[in-house]
Formats: structure tokens, sequence, C-alpha cells
């Protein structure tokens, strides 16, 4: 199954608290942090609440 790669680009200091709470979800607490998630559905969904902020590669 793919994953995705995600990485925090930009810094949660302005943004909405449910924005700030979905980072901490993925696993991502400061800028430069990488975690490698399942690609499903609510994955998704969070990486999109926080498109801004995170870029996103698929991984094998």
């Amino acid at each position: 199954m793919a994953q995705l790669k995600v990485q925090q680009k930009k810094s949660t200091i302005g943004c909405k608290a449910n924005q700030r709470e979905t980072l901490r979800t993925l696993g991502l607490k400061r800028i430069g942090d990488v975690v490698v998630k399942e690609d499903r559905p609510e994955i998704r969904g969070m990486v999109h609440t926080v498109r801004h902020l995170v870029t996103v590669e698929e991984v094998d």
C-alpha cells in the first residue's frame, strides 16, 4: 500500500487551533519534521486541512 511522506514547512504561529491540533495528530511538532503515514482517507483529510503548512510526497 502506498504511503505519504509529510513534511512541515511553515510555523503554526497565527494559525487556528484546529490546524495546530491536526499537525500534532499527524506527529509534526516543528518546522522540518517528517513523518510517513499510510495513504488513507483520514490522513488525506488531515493533510488537506493543513495543506498550506506542509508538503506531501507519495512513497512506495
